[in-house]
């Protein structure tokens, strides 16, 4: 019997004053597994992730899990059905603690203050974050709080995770660190991770498939290999980094 959660994406659309941003796109992810979204930029691929996520509406499509259409809830009940994000923009509160912060991705999801504290010190344990639980978020180095709020979304206990250029701003040591400690994340947790970046030394590396958007739409879907050496892929986005 197979015991996966999926999540389907359906003709998701998404159209602004006179520009489509993401057109009639498919994707599907198994809770095991991860899947990352590249392209150029102005492609739809954080459209998609608000789109997903509850915090902008769509135009046309379905974002279903196990069956359920969650597409049309707002963003609380789309993580409380167990998606949840981390933005590209770092989004921590400063002025709480790191073990605070973490905290506050159980505390969002129902669970009660107790339950959420043992959740988020075992989190920061694994991300080797413990020595820095009492420590304000404002303090942090910048991979710091990327690994903090990597743990807020995880601390949310969800089935699925979508990431957001969390290499953004790292060095080639620091995103070899974040590889390490992604991938091993879908068997360990039971849960899909979907993974927007645009490290391709790391993506080539970390995702077990990737789908490429181009102006809004899929302009190819596959394991890293077979994509990198996509003549479309390598025309629209990868240029000379698909050597």
């Amino acid at each position: 019997m197979d015991d996966k959660s999926k999540l389907t994406v359906t003709a998701l659309s998404k159209t602004f004053t006179g520009l489509v941003a993401v057109d009639s796109v498919n994707l599907y992810l198994e809770t095991g597994e991860i899947l990352g979204l590249i392209g150029p930029n102005g492609s739809g691929k954080t459209t998609m992730i608000n789109i997903m996520t509850g915090m902008l509406a769509k135009s046309a499509g379905q974002v279903i899990i196990d069956g359920i259409d969650i597409s049309s809830l707002s963003a609380h009940k789309v993580a409380r059905a167990g998606l949840v994000r981390t933005y590209q923009t770092i989004r921590l509160f400063k002025d709480l603690s790191c073990l605070e912060n973490v905290e506050i991705g159980a505390i969002g999801v129902g669970l009660s203050r107790r339950v959420a504290s043992g959740i988020a010190m075992q989190l920061l344990e694994e991300l080797g974050l413990a020595k820095l639980q009492g420590q304000l978020a404002q303090g942090l180095t910048f991979r710091d709080q990327r690994l903090i709020e990597i743990a807020r979304a995880l601390a949310a206990q969800p089935k699925f995770v979508l990431l957001d250029e969390p290499a953004a701003g790292l060095n080639e040591v620091e995103s070899d660190e974040l590889l390490a400690l992604l991938r091993p994340l879908p068997a360990a947790k039971g849960i899909g991770v979907l993974i927007v970046d645009h490290d391709m030394r790391l993506m080539m590396q970390l995702c077990d498939r990737i789908q490429v958007l181009n102006y809004g739409k899929t302009i190819a879907e596959g394991p890293p290999d077979e994509v990198r050496q996509n003549p479309e892929v390598i025309k629209a986005y990868l240029g000379g980094d698909a050597a």
